[in-house]
């Protein structure tokens, strides 16, 4: 895989460079809440306007329905990255009409565009090869070079993720570069003992890679949404808690090849329940009620895990060499079922060794709960990327680099 920095030692004062950012901001009311992908993709983009380079850069953001979607739109995003390079950046209203064409044309070396969402244009997200095909041939005509920095996409095989570096000369940016040795750490030559933190909703978006980690991992400690589902295979009542009834089976055979392997799977003995979900809007109190894991009352909804299974955990992390954290432990958007999640974000940072927040909820939480991001080893921009790495899987915009 080529990098950026070979790239700029070649040369790139006057060339088109197409780069490929994760600029997927959660946007309230069409305002960011959270600008970190932008400012995971800073460096790529300021070395290469420093280098003279004319950078036009594309996203997705959220999930349009292949037309433009005013909601959608990455103009709050364009506008925020302005603010951050300290200089203005030049937005067209579509992705490879007549608005990118003259914007693209418009910029001088060392000048910034971007372009509308991606998404707005149905070949971006195609399964029809020849239809994905079309969409990047009309992007590859925007651009001489092309450089992957969106590593929240890379799981997905899209025109500009992978189409699109097949048809241009093709180079890593700095964040995909960084975060691919970050998952190197987890998965090749890994310093022990080596604990997994798992939570967020559904067990079934982890199922893949907790079968890879119980070959792999010393110790899984499970929280979240996800945490009912084990207790309850376990033969525990979880009252109204997130269940995934079909997962039990898998779920009884994970507990038992842990054992098996020697794997320590650690799941919460005390949970923090209520009997309706806390309103995140106005985050009134909730005056939740704290049970032991195995008597959560059937009307009741269990939504953090409680204090005893925060020093549990604590004791989990504290000898760890490598730490890979993703998911919350509860509902961290409100006030009363935040201390779960900020228990484990503060035993990473306690941690002896590197650590590494997988991305998704975990960075926001992260983030929210006002943490200091230097605090931990990496947060990775990407949680489903992440996963699907960890799981072994192929990530096409990895492949189409490596080309």
């Amino acid at each position: 895989m080529k990098t950026i920095e070979e790239l700029l030692a070649e040369g790139v004062d006057g060339k088109r460079v197409f780069v490929r950012a994760d600029l997927n901001v959660p946007l309230a009311d069409g305002l960011i809440t959270d600008d970190g992908r932008i400012r995971a993709v800073l460096p790529t983009i300021k070395a290469l306007a420093d280098a003279g380079a004319k950078v036009i850069v594309a996203s997705h953001l959220g999930r349009p329905k292949g037309a433009p979607d005013p909601q959608f739109s990455l103009l709050p995003a364009a506008e925020r990255l302005g603010e951050l390079l300290g200089k203005p950046v030049a937005f067209a209203q579509d992705t490879v009409g007549p608005a990118a064409n003259e914007a693209v044309d418009g910029l001088e070396p060392g000048q910034v565009a971007v372009i509308e969402n991606l998404r707005f244009n149905a070949g971006e997200t195609s399964k029809d090869d020849a239809e994905r095909g079309d969409f990047a041939e009309q992007l590859a005509n925007l651009a001489d070079v092309y450089v992957g920095d969106g590593f929240g996409a890379v799981h997905r095989k899209h025109a500009s993720v992978y189409d699109l570096p097949k048809r241009l000369p093709h180079y890593a940016g700095f964040l995909i570069a960084t975060e691919v040795g970050v998952l190197k750490k987890l998965t090749d030559d890994v310093k022990r003992p080596y604990v997994v933190a798992l939570g967020g909703a559904k067990v079934s978006d982890k199922l893949a890679v907790i079968d890879q980690l119980l070959g792999k991992a010393d110790r899984l400690l499970i929280g979240g949404g996800m945490a009912y589902t084990f207790l309850k295979a376990k033969g525990y009542e979880v009252g109204i808690s997130l269940l995934q009834e079909d997962q039990l089976p898998t779920v009884t055979e994970y507990m038992e090849r842990a054992e098996k392997n020697g794997v320590e799977l650690v799941l919460p003995v005390d949970v923090l329940v209520s009997g309706e979900f806390p309103d995140l809007k106005t985050k009134a109190p909730a005056n939740p009620t704290t049970v032991a894991a195995d008597a959560i009352p059937a009307d009741q909804e269990g939504l953090d895990i409680g204090p005893e299974t925060r020093k549990l955990y604590a004791s989990k992390l504290v000898d760890a060499e490598t730490v890979f954290w993703n998911g919350p432990m509860g509902v961290f958007e409100h006030p009363d079922y935040a201390e779960g999640t900020k228990a484990v974000a503060q035993a990473l940072i306690d941690a002896p060794g590197f650590t590494v927040v997988g991305g998704g909820d975990s960075a926001a939480a992260v983030r929210t709960l006002g943490f200091d991001e230097k605090a931990f080893g990496h947060i990775s921009t990407g949680g489903g990327a992440s996963l699907e790495y960890l799981e072994g899987k192929t990530l096409p915009g990895l492949a189409a680099l490596e080309d």
